[in-house]
């Protein structure tokens, strides 16, 4: 969520950003309602205080008119009046300042300079590591996986619909060996506090992180409650500190949490429906960082080769996308895309986006720093990327490490956790 001071003080900025996404023609008139009700919320604070004073003043008077044995009726009278409108002024400040804070939470965030303007096709590729598997003759992983007995996709479809799959065998076993593979790989060797979160939040954590009230349709939510199935564990584990005050010393904080995620994804039907490549529940391991304003592009850089190093490991080729700003997530100000090779499908495919919001959920989530004693607080920044997700790694990894005899080779990062050598 934006400072209401960039829509007063920085409307401009908020619309070249805005402009930069290709939203503006859509915002446009939202932006102008918001500039509207902000002028009409001060207008309101004014009124009432200058009432307030009235009425103070009307109050001493009746007061030294009583002691005087002096008629104050009038007066009595037009203090009651004042009260009636100052009731009546609060109830309307109150009605604007919601509908302000409607329109801000449906603001998306502004991108950092550096973000390339335009939509997908401006994309930037980065870098890149491996060399990309040919085609020929790979198999596509759903064809390798069912062949293995790893992969129950139409018993998956049968308990729940599309779009859930069933792991069996070395199949949920490769799940299990991947899990602990990454959370130890990030908690040992990266820094990250492992935590459990829920896999049900409420609300406010939701709108915390920006899944609503936009993405609402995307969502599962529990009937009869208002609770919500996570989408991804960013949400319990950014929500881990909302309003609270944190110690800047403390900063950065760095925490990973593997957790099972679940999206509707309502507006995707019919968008690479085979295997793994577009699940409603999945499996993924997530990455969090808070650090301060000053810290964030470099805590960025971090995060990222940290989910780098996964792919690495796993011996996959992959490259990194800088997202141009029409291709950035609602709430990131800067994002890298890590996109997998997988030779069956012979598509690029993403393992993870790596963002950082700058204090965009901070502000929704009220979570803010001191930076030291006697300072004045400030909202902390806050960063977050899958290290990684399993559907399309796991695909990668059953057509890139294929073998002619129909087996799969388990990369040697990853052996001491599946307890084999091969998978088949």
């Amino acid at each position: 969520m934006h400072d209401l001071r960039m829509v007063r003080e920085q409307i401009d900025v908020l619309r070249d950003g805005l402009r930069r996404r290709g939203k503006l023609d859509s915002v446009a008139s939202t932006l102008d309602r918001a500039e509207s009700l902000d002028r009409d919320r001060r207008a309101l604070i004014q009124a009432v205080e200058e009432r307030k004073a009235e009425r103070n003043g009307i109050s001493q008077e009746v007061a030294r008119r009583k002691r005087a044995k002096e008629d104050a009726d009038g007066l009595i009278e037009r203090g009651r009046e004042l009260g009636e409108e100052i009731s009546r002024l609060e109830r309307e400040r109150g009605e604007a300042e919601d509908a302000l804070q409607g329109i801000l939470l449906e603001i998306p965030n502004v991108t950092l300079p550096d973000v390339p303007a335009g939509g997908e096709e401006a994309n930037a590729v980065v870098r890149s590591w491996g060399t990309p598997r040919a085609p020929d003759g790979v198999r596509p992983h759903w064809e390798v996986g069912e062949a293995a007995g790893v992969l129950d996709l139409p018993r998956g479809a049968k308990l729940s619909g599309s779009g859930f799959p069933v792991f069996r065998g070395e199949g949920a076993r490769l799940v299990r060996a991947l899990m602990n593979f990454m959370l130890d790989l990030h908690t040992r060797e990266h820094g990250y506090q492992e935590t459990w979160v829920p896999s049900v939040v409420n609300r406010a954590s939701m709108t915390g992180t920006a899944q609503l009230p936009k993405f609402e349709d995307d969502m599962y939510g529990v009937r009869d409650e208002d609770l919500f199935l996570i989408p991804t564990a960013e949400v319990p584990v950014t929500n881990l500190y909302r309003d609270e005050m944190l110690d800047g010393a403390q900063l950065p904080l760095a925490m990973t949490a593997y957790s099972p995620c679940f999206r509707r994804e309502a507006g995707s039907h019919g968008k690479d429906t085979r295997g793994l490549l577009r699940l409603h529940q999945f499996d993924k391991v997530e990455l969090v960082r808070y650090t301060t304003p000053e810290s964030s592009e470099a805590e960025h850089e971090r995060l990222t080769a940290h989910a780098e190093e996964v792919l690495r490991r796993l011996e996959l080729p992959y490259r990194v996308l800088l997202l141009a700003s029409g291709d950035t997530g609602f709430a990131s100000a800067k994002t890298y895309d890590l996109e997998v090779w997988a030779p069956g499908v012979g598509k690029w495919l993403e393992v993870s986006s790596c963002s950082n919001f700058g204090d965009f959920q901070a502000r929704r989530a009220n979570i803010r720093y001191r930076p030291a004693p006697g300072e004045k607080p400030r909202f902390v920044h806050t960063l977050n990327g899958s290290g990684l997700a399993f559907p399309r790694t796991i695909a990668a990894l059953l057509e890139h490490h294929q073998r002619e005899d129909g087996g799969v080779t388990v990369p040697e990062a990853l052996r001491p956790y599946f307890g084999a050598d091969r998978i088949g």
